[in-house]
């Protein structure tokens, strides 16, 4: 319960601090650059926090090597990178540069701490017209000017091991969740389950319900923004996502504890699973050892036939922003480094390494990026993605729903039957929480 506690009152005081951060000083960027140590907090996007020091050690010095600006890394678990973001922005603690989830685009735009990108700093960092349009829609409140500006651009795709389709006589992915539950109980051995999620990550959790939802013809949110948590359609894409291990038991029920953001997607690689829901990671897993001729991908399955209202969504719109704190003391510097990781010459290196793709135009004219995999995800992405609600109260959201969900399926894994009236139950009080 720490990640809720923590992000509720962490929440309940933006508000009241947001006039405060906004009011921090600022230095743009006087003395030399020689002089100046930026303090960069970077997402977990490989398979462990060292592998990310890794792949970005040689790129940051690079950096430094050509304008003489140091950067400070810190690769931040994402069970705790939220918490870690609201504590920096009711203190005025925190570093120059910093990775967010895109979905927390509006949340952290609502409290007045971090820099616009208007025209005159997006001029700074090269122009709008180099990012990707999708990509830069998820980077908050649509009348605004972004609060972020994106780094890797993600969709989640179905993974599959190819291999072990064949040795179960099926010959291609499924595409509705009827094939997919036959699928997976033929792929589910003494050797393997069927499918490894995520299912202590409140992140993974809310994002796949979200889409689940989506597909019911569900919102937790309504036009208005007023959250609509318990209704049948959410109610029911819960209940999918638990029957994973609870009814269908394709998934073993240990993974309700994986929480670190790279257990599920290890399992996969290491052929512990047949299937793994998952943002796109081609990279990750060949750098876990898997034999890139299994990879296989493909998009989420749809129902068959589509509820009504149902929606052929088979991705919430994912990706990794990069923001900077209106109170750095090194405003230029910051700039400057987001102008480098955003370069085409970093895009390419970035996302090539960590199998996502890249947030700018020029960089797909490398034959990296024309992949059967990339291009899979470009067309779910395009095609197939829906946004998760911009709304100040969505990083709440998550926390509230992908905790529920993470506690629902403890109880799944521990063989007790969550019901719908528990499940309803649980949506409605993480809405009255909300409220």
């Amino acid at each position: 319960m720490r990640v809720t506690r923590l992000a509720a009152l962490a929440l309940a005081s933006l508000v009241g601090v947001s006039a405060l951060s906004a009011c921090s000083s600022s230095n743009s960027g006087s003395g030399s650059d020689k002089n100046v140590t930026l303090t960069y907090w970077a997402s977990n996007q490989g398979t462990s926090l060292d592998n990310d020091k890794q792949v970005l050690g040689p790129e940051l010095a690079k950096f430094t090597q050509q304008t003489g600006i140091k950067v400070k890394l810190q690769v931040v678990p994402w069970a705790d990178l939220l918490n870690n973001i609201l504590t920096a922005t009711t203190s005025g603690k925190g570093p120059d540069v910093l990775n967010i989830g895109n979905t927390w685009s509006a949340s952290l735009q609502a409290t007045g701490a971090f820099v616009p990108f208007d025209d005159s700093v997006m001029a700074k960092i090269g122009g709008k017209s180099r990012f990707l349009g999708g990509s830069l829609s998820a980077t908050g409140a649509a009348d605004k000017p972004p609060t972020a500006v994106p780094i890797y651009s993600l969709a989640y795709g179905l993974y599959y091991n190819k291999k072990y389709f064949a040795e179960a006589g099926i010959s291609q992915p499924p595409t509705t969740w009827a094939e997919f539950e036959t699928d997976a109980k033929k792929v589910t051995n003494a050797q393997h389950w069927g499918l490894s999620i995520e299912g202590g990550s409140v992140s993974e959790n809310v994002h796949n319900v979200f889409t689940l939802s989506q597909q019911q013809g569900g919102a937790f949110f309504d036009a208005a923004g007023k959250p609509t948590f318990d209704t049948p359609q959410n109610v029911a894409a819960v209940r999918q996502y638990l029957d994973f291990i609870q009814q269908d038991k394709i998934t073993n029920p240990s993974n309700a504890e994986y929480a670190q953001g790279t257990e599920a997607l290890a399992d996969f690689a290491k052929g512990k699973s047949a299937m793994v829901l998952w943002q796109a990671a081609s990279g990750s897993l060949k750098q876990l050892g898997m034999n890139a001729a299994d990879i296989g991908v493909a998009p989420m399955p749809l129902p068959d036939p589509m509820p009504a209202g149902g929606k052929k969504v088979t991705s919430m719109v994912a990706g990794i922003n990069l923001a900077v704190f209106k109170n750095t003391k090194h405003m230029d510097a910051a700039l400057q480094f987001v102008k480098f990781m955003t370069s085409t010459p970093e895009q390419k290196v970035l996302n090539k390494t960590y199998g996502s793709m890249p947030s700018v135009t020029d960089a797909y004219a490398d034959p990296a990026f024309n992949t059967p995999a990339v291009q899979t995800f470009k067309k779910i992405l395009s095609a197939s993605a829906a946004p998760l609600p911009a709304v100040a109260a969505e990083s709440q959201f998550e926390t509230l729903i992908g905790t529920a969900v993470k506690n629902m399926l403890a109880d799944a894994a521990s063989g007790k039957n969550v019901s719908e009236s528990d499940i309803s139950a649980q949506l409605k009080a993480a809405q009255q929480q909300l409220s």
